[in-house]
Formats: C-alpha cells, sequence, structure tokens
C-alpha cells in the first residue's frame, strides 16, 4: 500500500471502530454493541485521564439557539454530537432504540443537547439523503426526517429524489416545493461540507460516532454507556461552574 493510500480514511459503518484524533490527545475506541465499552484513553502524556472531557472536542458544540439540526437547551450541561450517515445500519439502531431514551430521560429535562452533523460515507445517495434532511430542518422539520429516514427498512428502499421527497411528506415538510428547491441548493452542499470537514478534522472514520461532553463514543454502543458519558460530563460541567472565577453560561 503507498504512503499516499494509507493515509486515506476508512470509510465503515460498524460497531467496532478505531479512529485518531487529529488533535492528537484522545482515540476513539469502541467495542461491538453488547460489549463493555472502551473509555477513551489518552495518547499524549498531555491528554487528560480516561474518561474525561477534552477540552478541544467540547469547543465543537455550536450550542447555537436557532440551529436546525440539534434539539435541546443551547446551555444545557452536556451536549451530544452525532456524526452519522442515513444508510448507515447501525446508525439507524441508535436513532430506533437508544437516541428516544436519551431524548425521554436528558433532552426533556434539560440536561442534554443533541447536535447532529451529516456525515455521509456512502456516495451519492448518502450525500443526497444528508441535504434533504438539511433542507427538511429549514422548515423545523429535521427532527421527524430522521425519525422517517432511520425507520425499519426505510434505507433498503433507497435515497432517490422520489423517496426523499415522500420522506418529508412523511415528515410533515409544509413546503415540498421550497424543500426541493432548497435541497440541491448551493447552502445545503456548503453545511454538508462544513459537518464533514469537523469530522474528518478530529479523526471521525466511521459511523456512528459521538462526542459526550468530549468524550468519543464509537459506534451504536449499549444505552448504559451513553448514561455513564451524560452523568461524568454533567458533573465536571457543575464542578467547573462552581470553581471560583467560573464564567457563568
Amino acid at each position: 500500500m503507498s504512503s499516499s493510500s494509507s493515509r486515506k480514511p476508512l470509510l465503515i459503518c460498524a460497531g467496532v471502530a478505531l479512529a485518531s484524533v487529529a488533535f492528537g490527545i484522545v482515540s476513539w475506541q469502541a467495542t461491538a454493541p453488547g460489549d463493555t465499552p472502551a473509555k477513551p484513553s489518552s495518547t499524549s502524556s498531555a491528554g487528560p485521564a480516561a474518561g474525561a472531557g477534552n477540552s478541544e472536542l467540547l469547543k465543537l458544540a455550536r450550542r447555537e439557539s436557532g440551529d436546525k439540526l440539534a434539539v435541546g437547551r443551547a446551555d444545557a450541561p452536556v451536549v451530544l454530537i452525532e456524526y452519522s450517515d442515513f444508510k448507515c445500519g447501525y446508525c439507524g439502531k441508535f436513532a430506533r432504540d437508544t437516541e428516544p431514551e436519551l431524548m425521554k430521560k436528558y433532552v426533556e429535562d434539560g440536561t442534554l443537547r443533541i447536535e447532529w452533523r451529516n456525515f455521509p460515507i456512502f456516495g451519492a445517495d448518502s450525500e443526497a439523503a444528508a441535504k434533504a434532511a438539511w433542507a427538511a430542518g429549514q422548515q423545523d422539520r429535521f427532527a421527524a426526517f430522521h425519525t422517517a429516514a432511520y425507520a425499519e427498512g426505510s434505507k433498503e428502499k433507497g435515497f432517490g429524489q422520489a423517496r426523499l421527497v415522500e420522506l418529508a411528506r412523511q415528515a410533515g415538510v409544509p413546503d415540498l416545493e421550497r424543500f426541493e428547491k432548497d435541497m440541491a441548493g448551493e447552502p445545503a452542499a456548503e453545511a454538508l461540507r462544513k459537518d464533514q470537514e469537523e469530522g474528518y478534522r478530529i479523526g471521525v472514520s466511521s459511523t456512528p460516532s459521538f462526542l459526550v461532553g468530549g468524550r468519543p463514543i464509537a459506534g451504536a454502543q449499549p444505552l448504559d454507556a451513553f448514561e455513564s458519558a451524560i452523568a461524568e460530563a454533567k458533573a465536571e460541567a457543575k464542578a467547573q461552574a462552581e470553581a471560583p472565577g467560573a464564567a457563568k453560561r
């Protein structure tokens, strides 16, 4: 294998993944779903202890009140960033089995904010679905589109133009003509590039991948892996907020 080809990201959708974070501080490591999840490990003596949030990764939380691809309070103590692909089976598993529980338990009480990043890795259909999701978001229907696109058996039907319009209809997008125009426009492409560049910059190479309070989690891990990460991140946020001289959010 040539040195140039060895640098190309390995694009996979699986429950087992290992990716290096470009900041050179934390590695992303996960076991297959159902196994005991591995914790982030330090790759530098200057890095944080295992389990601690990485300050550089924490800064990736956008916390924009008008973010169409986010749910939860902008000032929530914990932000979960999700990098996913609508053609990824494990992303669908997380969306159906785990995400609703996190919404119910943590988003609704103000503990957690979820920010989605479109990270298509399976070609043209993946990119089209990502742009369609963004377009649905412009009419405040991203979460509903997300649910429809990740429904059991949905990805097997493909993501051609007619199918994407049908998913938008299922999601309750009110203006389908605007939806199609937004989906094909440059702002959708630019938003997608922004999410992809962010993911590649920090070493994301598989979907789904997550940051929970700056903690990398790779793969569709069981619910308790996310609950543990959220609890730790919440405790850290509380400690930082109570530290002398801490800035108020």
